[in-house]
């Protein structure tokens, strides 16, 4: 039986990678590490009353010695690093961001090579460590290419994924690293590429408030889609399914361009009654978005099994639903972005 020890587990995609373990007969008991202690986006997926088998710990990952201290004494079967500075946050304020995202790493995995019973090592890693997309002439990017991150954020991610193939390369306990692009949907509210997940919460908060809220998307060009539930199924999967080895994967995903996916959204909307409150645009001159768009990932769809891809119209259409449902019980968070 399974005891996996989880960062961010009270983060977006913490809580749906926990809600799609919790699935499993084989996970005995799932130690959450938080940093905040706000359960609420685990309510959003497991409902007021959380399953017994998670174990709450209050714990920052820049506290090296704690991570240490509480590593051992969980002494799990598995781990899954999702605690992070996201973009905007290692934006302003990098010696933080480096502290977290790389030292908070690098102190995980110094403690998880003392683990006698660890059979699996997931790192959330991110598609910010690939370059601008003008870097590559090729249709679609695989895990291959020249590596450039345009960001901090991204440079951190990098530096963990080298962490986490030295940690195999020490240990052999088999590693998976995630790279992750724009994930939307329900528990989304943070980080740079949130915009798409606050234009389907304006126009949900709108349809339940019968006012117009007019959204602005903050970059335009192509973006590479992951529906929510399908990134914690894939943190699930890599995690319970057999594998050997070092690896790092694009997670399942699809590019469009940003005024198609405002379209889906649209005709989506109004099919379910609420094309009166759409109003969604993009800022005039908008900067380019700045991650990569075109991955491939024929890697992780022929290494783990079952893996699901949502189609974005279908994604789109569940977040909607889910969204109104939120705001009719005035649950829904939802900031208007400032112009």
């Amino acid at each position: 039986m399974h005891k996996i020890f989880i960062t961010g587990g009270t983060g977006c995609i913490g809580s749906v990678t926990i809600y799609k373990l919790l699935q499993s007969a084989e996970v005995k008991k799932i130690v959450v590490a938080t940093r905040s202690n706000n359960v609420a986006p685990l309510k959003l997926w497991l409902g007021e009353d959380l399953d017994p088998r998670l174990e709450f710990v209050t714990l920052d990952v820049s506290n090296y010695s704690e991570i240490n201290r509480v590593l051992q004494e969980v002494n799990p079967t598995h781990i899954i690093h999702l605690g992070a500075y996201q973009s905007p946050d290692c934006s302003r304020d990098h010696m933080g961001g480096m502290e977290i995202n790389a030292g908070g790493t690098m102190a995980l995995f110094d403690a998880a090579e003392k683990l006698a019973n660890l059979q699996r090592f997931v790192f959330a890693s991110s598609a910010a460590v690939y370059g601008m997309r003008s870097m590559y002439p090729q249709d679609s990017i695989n895990e291959d290419v020249l590596l450039a991150p345009p960001n901090h954020y991204g440079i951190w991610k990098l530096a963990g994924e080298h962490l986490a193939r030295l940690f195999y390369d020490n240990t052999k306990v088999p590693t998976v690293c995630l790279r992750i692009n724009t994930t939307y949907g329900k528990g989304r509210d943070k980080g740079k590429t949130s915009a798409p997940t606050n234009a389907l919460k304006a126009i949900a908060m709108g349809a339940v408030q019968g006012k117009l809220m007019p959204f602005e998307m903050p970059y335009q060009g192509r973006e590479n889609y992951h529906f929510v539930e399908d990134v914690g199924a894939h943190f699930a999967a890599c995690a319970l399914q057999a594998y050997d080895g070092f690896g790092a994967f694009n997670i399942q995903g699809e590019t469009i361009p940003i005024p198609s996916f405002l379209e889906l959204i649209k005709k989506e909307a109004e099919a379910l009654g609420m094309g009166d409150y759409v109003s969604l645009s993009i800022v005039e001159n908008a900067p380019p978005n700045l991650f990569v768009c075109d991955l491939d990932h024929t890697k992780i769809a022929t290494t783990f099994n079952g893996l699901p891809l949502t189609k974005i119209s279908d994604g789109v259409r569940q977040s909607l639903l889910e969204f109104k449902k939120m705001a009719e019980k005035g649950t829904l968070e939802y900031s208007k972005p400032a112009s």
